[in-house]
């Protein structure tokens, strides 16, 4: 009965991470082409995700409609204070699940590949197991 209960819960918390993956992959990938590039357009987010402006444009227009981006017409895309918070967030967690995994032995393009995966996923317990684990083997190898 308890196990049920638990994986009900897990089910529950899988469909509400997948609900904000997309906003965190987006707003991270807007922080890091506004850190390297000076600005963020609708284009750039199109060739980054491989997918059609169409495709950009709706999702902008969600982030937007939530509070995460501001964007006019042809404009480039900015983030929000909200936006940001949610950036420094998504990229915290991604930068703990990456370097956990390296700490395993994953090689770099793996574990790159595989923590855009699990940086979504994980609980806030696991993720601060991972980064003292991180640290931890980080410090033994100095």
């Amino acid at each position: 009965m308890l196990e049920h209960r638990i994986r009900i819960r897990g089910h529950e918390r899988t469909r509400r991470d997948h609900a904000t993956e997309l906003t965190q992959d987006y707003v991270e990938a807007i922080a890091e082409l506004i850190h390297s590039g000076g600005e963020c357009r609708i284009r750039d987010l199109a060739k980054r995700f491989a997918v059609s402006h169409v495709t950009v444009n709706r999702a902008v227009a969600r982030m937007k409609r939530d509070g995460f981006v501001d964007t006019q017409p042809y404009g480039p895309v900015t983030l929000t204070d909200k936006g940001k918070e949610l950036a420094e967030f998504s990229e915290r967690r991604h930068r703990i699940v990456f370097q956990f995994l390296r700490a395993l032995g994953v090689s770099e393009r793996t574990a790159a590949i595989d923590s855009e995966g699990i940086e979504h996923h994980v609980s806030e317990e696991t993720l601060q197991l991972m980064e003292k684990f991180g640290s931890q083997e980080n410090q033994k190898l100095a």
